[in-house]
């Protein structure tokens, strides 16, 4: 007795359009995710591991051109290293070392060797303390600096984790769209490709909009005080301040550090914006105690505080001067 072989019929698959267009919501789903960090991730940047500085105006230094500068001193130092010198507090010290070094090479003795050797010492030390305290403040700033990239850094990975999900959901969803004429019949097969081609589209505009943000506060706000220029600074040492915003009203040319520095955010377009509205709230974002950030907005952060740190180690070479000349006295 001989068996047949069955004829193989052809099987097509059916499937309603609401089970195409609910697969295409869960691949949707599924590779959506939130727009903001963890709450592990919101949390507060502080650096500063010493009291803030509690200072009066009088307690800065008197500013130069008010000062009674000698004739001698103006001869052998630069009026950048007067400047440095008077903000450290040593330009009485320079003075009284000057003449005594005039004296010292007209009727040598050992009495004003010794002076001259502590007057040196006194006034080398509060160069070194200034230095030091130049360091602590740039240490603070380098550390805002790389706390915010690193969140910075952080976004940007989970950003881009986010972006490859959902591409790659995009291609799925385009090719189930693309099947839809083979697997299912007529209107079914319309119905399930026009519900692809949404689902396909959304996806697109997650991916253009996959833009997610981080609470970030900072009560401790050095940027702050560059911009809104207080009388005293809680963030910088008295000298540090005064040296910031000293300028010279005799010389026209003359700016001020802090306005420089201001001038250069502005310059970049760090600070400012074209709608009056988006630079108000884009301003209190980053001159106030903290708020919302998109990456962008914490790389510019960091970038604010680069610069800023960058301008205050400048004031090294101004010190280094100081200790050159008073070196090459003769």
């Amino acid at each position: 007795m001989s068996i047949l072989p069955s004829r193989s019929l052809p099987i097509r698959c059916k499937r309603s359009p609401r089970a195409a267009a609910g697969l295409a919501l869960v691949i949707l789903a599924s590779c959506s995710s939130p727009k903001s960090l963890q709450p592990g991730a919101d949390r507060k940047i502080n650096c500063n591991l010493q009291a803030d500085h509690q200072y009066a105006a009088g307690d800065l230094p008197v500013a130069l051109h008010e000062v009674a500068v000698e004739p001698l001193l103006t001869g052998h130092f630069s009026k950048a290293s007067l400047n440095v010198a008077n903000s450290i507090g040593v330009l009485d010290l320079l003075g009284e070392y000057t003449r005594l070094k005039q004296k010292q090479r007209a009727i040598p003795s050992l009495e004003q060797k010794v002076e001259l050797l502590e007057l040196s010492h006194t006034i080398t030390q509060r160069i070194d303390l200034a230095s030091l305290e130049i360091s602590s403040v740039t240490a603070e700033l380098d550390c805002e600096e790389e706390r915010i990239s690193q969140i910075a850094d952080y976004l940007t990975a989970r950003s881009r984790t986010a972006e490859t999900r959902l591409t790659v959901a995009a291609i799925a969803v385009g090719a189930f769209g693309s099947m839809t004429p083979i697997i299912l019949d007529g209107k079914q097969a319309d119905r399930a490709g026009l519900a692809a081609g949404i689902a396909e589209a959304a996806l697109g505009a997650m991916i253009l909009l996959n833009d997610r943000k981080v609470n970030v506060q900072h009560p401790r706000n050095a940027l702050s005080d560059i911009w809104e220029g207080p009388q005293t600074s809680r963030v910088f040492p008295p000298f540090v301040w005064y040296y910031l915003n000293y300028r010279d009203p005799g010389d026209q040319a003359s700016v001020s550090l802090r306005t420089k520095i201001i001038d250069q955010w502005k310059g970049f377009g760090q600070v400012e914006r074209l709608k009056p509205k988006e630079q108000a709230s884009h301003q209190e974002l980053y001159f106030g105690n903290g708020g919302r950030y998109d990456t962008d907005q914490l790389y510019n952060r960091a970038n604010m505080y680069d610069q800023l740190e960058s301008s205050i180690k400048l004031i090294k070479q101004d010190l280094t001067q100081l200790a050159l000349e008073l070196g090459g006295l003769q």
